[in-house]
């Protein structure tokens, strides 16, 4: 869906709050032959929208990557830890798949911890090698060492991803 004009989803007075950006919460671990990525947020949910933009991250210089379009996804898991592993695949797959999406920003618009479901959107463009850099391709998402931390004041993510 294009962001050109008015998302059909979002009210013109909420636009600002779609095009905001949010600060950087991940980092890359050295891992032997991938890359581990490390997300953290205020709450868990934060934590699971930062670890896919630092996937996205990892493919371009997310800040080559503008916010016109959006996607949705939905994932649903056995517990916290496969749930983190489909909602990544999932915007894993977008990326693969026709318009070949990356985003800059994602939203999780509901996040169900007892039921292990998540919608969320995701806000940028088809990625393009003209316009974004390449960085290095993500294969896969792995279970190996996959984490899921949601303590008090603690509310973070590793996951390995095939590279």
């Amino acid at each position: 869906m294009s962001l050109e004009g008015t998302p059909k989803n979002v009210r013109p007075e909420e636009l600002p709050t779609v095009l905001a950006v949010p600060p950087k919460k991940y980092e890359y671990l050295d891992h032997t032959a991938d890359v581990q990525i490390h997300a953290w947020g205020d709450d868990l949910k934060e934590a699971f929208e930062q670890a896919a933009v630092g996937m996205f991250g990892y493919m371009t210089e997310i800040q080559s990557v503008e916010i016109i379009m959006e996607e949705k996804v939905e994932a649903e898991g056995e517990d916290l830890v496969s749930l983190l592993y489909h909602f990544l695949d999932e915007w894993l797959f977008k990326f693969s798949a026709e318009p070949f999406f990356i985003a800059r920003k994602v939203v999780i618009t509901e996040f169900d911890a007892e039921t292990f479901r998540i919608k969320a959107t995701g806000y940028g463009e088809e990625f393009n090698l003209a316009k974004h850099p390449q960085g290095t391709e993500v294969k896969a998402i792995t279970y190996s060492n996959l984490q899921v931390h949601d303590k008090p004041n603690q509310h973070e993510v590793y996951v390995i991803v095939d590279i």
